[in-house]
């Protein structure tokens, strides 16, 4: 059997400016039909600054779903047409005043594959300077730097709950474990 869902129609619900919600009617791999709701985004970046002594720029900030105070790394939505390596040094200037000399891509992550399209391009960014931070009118951040060996213990306990920071922290630690292997 072929694992693939044809979509038969489509329609929009929702058309917001973070996201847009369509219910699409669907031919399942064995013919039965059913409907997938789907949330569309247009994509985001988010990025992990760690400083020459392993602490990361962290941020600290409300999320309204949640109804609490959440510790992530920075990150943000992809303007139209934006590079995501371009979108991924903005957002880190604008929300944590960190200007990066190197940017490594890390991967993708897709957010939640049942429901939404999202999909989060992964950075590493090394060889900080500081500035001060200017986030979006509507973004409410406190910044604070916590050794990347805190935050790798802090989500293995259960502490950091956003996806793409558990994520980021992990493969920085790996990616600087084995950067430090081959420079010795």
């Amino acid at each position: 059997m072929e694992l693939f869902e044809k979509q038969l129609s489509s329609r929009q619900l929702f058309d917001g400016v973070v996201i847009k919600l369509f219910v699409d009617d669907i031919e399942l791999p064995n013919g039965a039909k059913s409907h997938r709701e789907i949330v569309r985004h247009q994509g985001a970046v988010c990025v992990i600054p760690v400083t020459d002594e392993g602490e990361v720029i962290m941020v600290r900030q409300f999320r309204y779903p949640f109804g609490r105070v959440l510790l992530e790394i920075p990150a943000g939505k992809l303007e139209p047409n934006e590079d995501p390596l371009d979108a991924a040094r903005r957002e880190l200037e604008e929300e944590s005043g960190v200007v990066a000399d190197r940017v490594d891509f890390m991967g993708e992550l897709y957010t939640t594959v049942a429901f939404t399209d999202e999909k989060i391009y992964t950075y590493i960014a090394t060889g900080l300077t500081f500035k001060d931070s200017h986030p979006d009118e509507d973004e409410f951040v406190e910044v604070v730097k916590i050794p990347l060996s805190t935050l790798v213990k802090m989500v293995m306990d259960g502490e950091i709950k956003d996806s793409k920071t558990q994520v980021a922290i992990l493969k920085a630690e790996r990616i600087l474990g084995e950067r430090a292997k081959n420079e010795h």
